[in-house]
This record gives structure tokens, sequence and C-alpha cells, in this order.
């Protein structure tokens, strides 16, 4: 019911999003390949805490951008540091340009990917913004949607307002807010959650009105794709209760839908 309501560049955009994201797991693990490279001649001859060698940013942008990471470094002692590259790449220079160590955070901005943003991370960072952070701020930020909607530069300017953002609050588990095209994918696990839930609960005896003990067996299927897959993800990224509410509304009818299908589809009896 709800897939049918769906336009198709909504699909499209969901579709994008998970194409992104097996990218970003690729380049992730790909990633340490590129600092192979060494030609410290392409950066510049004073230290700045963004290089764009690609021109990707804005002057006013980048004078903001400098600005903003020289005063957070200055508070809090995170290294933020920005590269932008296209077919020239400093490699491990920009390691001792910059003296990254534990607490060093390198965002890199490179257009030959499928996905625009890579990140090398310090030890330390790990403990406030696990793994699973940075795939997930890659994939929101870095897939080709986007970048083609927003930009190359705000797509790296709202990366590292994230980055600062969960530093500052003493960390984050998943990448705070929730993107339409996530959205989209909890409602669809909701209600597929609640289509299990209706179809397990159909009555299967004479004077049965709802078969509990079928519900129950199944609970661990539409539990894990509603809870899990379509609140666990809206609830962990947004304080908002509009999304929550549709989840919800999404679950119960389709499991109304799927518990009332026998009723309609059996034959009227005849008198």
């Amino acid at each position: 019911m709800f897939l049918t309501k769906l336009a198709k560049g909504e699909m499209k955009k969901v579709c994008v999003v998970l194409l992104a994201g097996v990218l970003s797991v690729l380049t992730w693990f790909a990633a340490p390949s590129a600092w192979a490279i060494n030609n410290p001649e392409l950066l510049p001859n004073f230290v700045t805490p963004v290089v764009d060698l690609a021109n990707l940013l804005p002057q006013m942008q980048e004078e903001s951008l400098v600005g903003e990471i020289e005063t957070f470094e200055g508070e809090t002692g995170w290294k933020l540091r920005v590269l932008t590259q296209d077919d020239r790449t400093p490699g491990r220079a920009v390691i001792n340009y910059w003296g990254l160590d534990d607490k060093s955070i390198l965002l890199v901005a490179d257009t030959r990917g499928g996905n625009l943003l890579a990140f090398s991370i310090g030890d330390a960072v790990y403990e406030l913004l696990p793994r699973t952070f940075w795939i997930e701020l890659q994939t929101r930020f870095g897939n080709l949607y986007f970048v083609r909607e927003n930009g190359r530069n705000n797509a790296i300017f709202q990366a590292m307002e994230t980055v600062k953002g969960c530093l500052q609050q003493g960390g984050c588990k998943v990448v705070p807010g929730l993107p339409r095209e996530q959205w989209i994918l909890t409602l669809i696990t909701s209600a597929i959650g609640g289509v299990i839930l209706g179809l397990a609960a159909i009555p299967r005896q004479e004077n049965q009105v709802f078969a509990w003990q079928w519900a129950l067996i199944m609970s661990p299927l539409w539990g894990i794709l509603f809870f899990a897959f379509g609140i666990g993800p809206v609830v962990t990224r947004t304080a908002e209760w509009l999304p929550l509410f549709r989840n919800i509304i999404g679950f119960s009818l389709g499991a109304l839908v799927a518990y009332l299908t026998p009723a309609f589809s059996s034959p009227t009896s005849q008198t």
C-alpha cells in the first residue's frame, strides 16, 4: 500500500543512497592504499587546516571554514583538517605537513571516486565517534545524490559541522538528523512489519478472533522490522515526533490491511 504511493523520484533517491552506502564501505577499506603516494610539493609553504587542491570551496567559505577549525582546535584540542584533490594528491605528505596524531580527523574530498568523502581518523576519536558513525557520515553527505543537490562545497561543510557538533556534545553513536530517504526506508520496514503481524494474526480456528499464538511466534521477524529498523533509526537520530508517528501509523495500517484481507477476499454466502 505504501510502496505504491511513493513517487518514482523518491525511490530513485533511496536506491542511490543504498548504492552510495555500498560504495562507501568499499572505499573505506580501499582508502589506505592511497597513502602510498608522497608528493609534498603540492602542499602550500604555509600551514593551513584546509588545502583545496581541487578548488571545490569558494574563497569566502574556505576562509570561514579555516577560522572555525582553528577556533575549534583551540577550544577543544581536536585537530580537524580538510584536503580536496582530483588527479593530484599529496598522499602521505599530509601526515608530516599537519602533524596528524591520535586526536586528528582528516576529511579527504576526492572528485574521482563514486563517493566524494573519505576520512582518516586518529585512534582517540573512535572512543567518541565509532567506525559506523564515519561510514554513515560518508554515505549521507558524500553520496552522488546529495552532492548533486547541494554541491561539493556544502557536502564538505556540512560533514565538518556534524563532526564538530558531535565532538562538542561528547560523542555520537549515529549521525544526527533523519534525511527523507532514510525515513522512507524506516517507513517501508515498519509497514512490512505490520503486514507480517497482520498475516500471522489471521484467525485459523472457528470462533477465533485473533491468532495471538502465531503473532507471538512471528514476533522476532515483525519486531525486528518495526522496532529495530522502523523505530530505532528514527528515535536515535531526531527528536521530532512526526516521523515516529507516521511509522507507527504505517505499521498499524499494514497490520490492519493484512489482517482484514481474508474478509474481503472470501466469497459472499448466498441465501
